[in-house]
């Protein structure tokens, strides 16, 4: 991409993460076409299938929108259409249950549970049993113990009216001394600090984790292939790590800035074409199409709703990669894709995936205002922001696997004194700016 920007050869549509350098920088280039003055130009439909807050939440200092997103909830869409969450705690159903289903919501029933599992299960079908599972660690650490633990535990982003600094919430530095204690007890299996995605779920597969902090959605090809073998042997959600209060956990769902935007270059031979194109493909018809397919093939109105044909759905339910590669139903072609939408065509979730989705429900909480609040990489603040992630990075396994609270103490304090010398406090008061102007941008207050 970095090639194509430079040489001036995008190609007509461009789809890549929101928070990458490289759509300002298109936009800040010239390279790409405002999609507002498209519109207003050759395509007035689109005002009527685009979402106003999503175009203002893409909308640059000139008044104009570069970008539209796919995966995007507006304030407005959770209250139109079921909105879940995939930040869950889930523990192994039939271990779970074989010790007593225990309140692991405090630093101590958690630990105890995990003693637990491991004492009557030390193996599970010939492999050890791993206490926790987590997301992989990368270089900036593992989100289980960053913003996943942190919505557990209800904290906030602000309080009063002012940003909050949830890296140093008492709440949270108790339960990374509570993950550090399971740790010295031998309850943290080394391979959550080295295992990759293939790895992590191959062992989910084989049930090998008694408990996880995840999105649960990331395991539902293991969650199906368990429950075929044995309906007792998936995971299901439960309340898990909590606040002192016991409040319950406030989880994430869909924020307005979504997943992906996509852009139209100045290179196309036609822009009348793309921004028709793009129009279609964000309006009913066009989202109806990438989630059914062609009527007939893929998919047929029984009792006045539109529903997949059964060999389709089955195929589906048994094998999604094979259903992508035959049928491209559904999320396969995601570039567009708006889940709120979807969600009006979709068919009621079955065991096992039911049960860990439907579970977020009364928990789910609007963060979107938080969205994209960090700045440009490049600037002062931005490389700041990048030396204290890179730093967490390093620092998450030492406060787990340090041999002493003392020990854990001193980490924690140096990082914190890292942080002030790269400006946190600046860094701070740009995210106060931002989350400002989200809100004035999404009409919160």
């Amino acid at each position: 991409l970095n090639s194509m920007i430079a040489s001036n050869t995008l190609p007509d549509l461009v789809t890549l993460g929101w928070w990458e350098p490289q759509v300002k920088q298109m936009i800040e280039s010239g390279l790409v076409y405002s999609l507002t003055e498209l519109a207003d130009q050759y395509d007035p439909y689109f005002y009527e299938v685009a979402d106003e807050a999503k175009l203002g939440w893409y909308r640059e200092d000139d008044g104009q929108s570069y970008a539209y997103p796919n995966s995007s909830y507006s304030p407005s869409d959770y209250d139109k259409y079921p909105v879940m969450s995939n930040q869950t705690f889930l523990v192994k159903k039939d271990i779970y249950e074989a010790i007593g289903s225990p309140d692991m919501r405090t630093p101590e029933g958690f630990v105890a549970a995990l003693k637990k599992a491991k004492e009557k299960f030390p193996m599970v079908n010939g492999q050890p049993l791993i206490p926790l599972g987590t997301t992989e660690f990368s270089d900036i650490g593992s989100d289980s113990f960053k913003g996943y633990l942190q919505n557990h535990l209800a904290i906030p982003f602000e309080k009063d009216g002012k940003i909050y600094d949830r890296d140093t919430d008492p709440d949270y530095i108790m339960w990374l001394k509570t993950f550090r204690q399971a740790n010295e007890d031998g309850l943290i299996a080394k391979d959550i600090f080295i295992d990759k995605r293939a790895q992590m779920e191959e062992k989910v597969a084989q049930g090998r984790y008694f408990a996880m902090m995840v999105q649960n959605w990331d395991y539902q090809g293991q969650q199906k292939s368990l429950y075929q073998q044995d309906p007792n042997s998936v995971y299901i959600a439960v309340p898990g790590p909590a606040n002192t209060n016991l409040d319950n956990p406030t989880l994430a769902g869909q924020g307005i800035a979504g997943w992906t935007v996509t852009l139209i270059s100045k290179n196309t031979k036609n822009p009348e074409r793309a921004i028709k194109f793009l129009s279609y493909m964000i309006s009913e018809e066009g989202q109806h199409d990438i989630y059914f397919g062609k009527e007939g093939v893929m998919w047929e109105t029984v009792n006045g709703k539109d529903t997949y044909l059964p060999d389709i759905y089955e195929l589906k339910q048994k094998d999604n990669d094979a259903f992508e590669k035959q049928y491209g139903g559904m999320s396969t072609h995601w570039m567009f894709q708006d889940n709120a939408m979807f969600s009006k065509w979709e068919p009621p979730l079955e065991e096992p995936l039911k049960q860990p989705q439907e579970w977020t429900k009364p928990y789910v909480t609007y963060f979107g205002q938080y969205d994209d609040a960090d700045p440009i990489p490049t600037s002062e603040e931005g490389i700041g922001v990048t030396k204290i992630n890179n730093k967490w990075g390093q620092v998450l396994p030492q406060l787990i696997l340090a041999k002493t609270e003392a020990e854990f103490d001193e980490v924690f304090k140096d990082y914190i004194a890292y942080r002030d010398q790269q400006g946190w406090d600046k860094i701070q008061q740009f995210r106060q700016n931002k989350y400002k102007i989200n809100k004035e941008k999404l009409g919160l207050k």
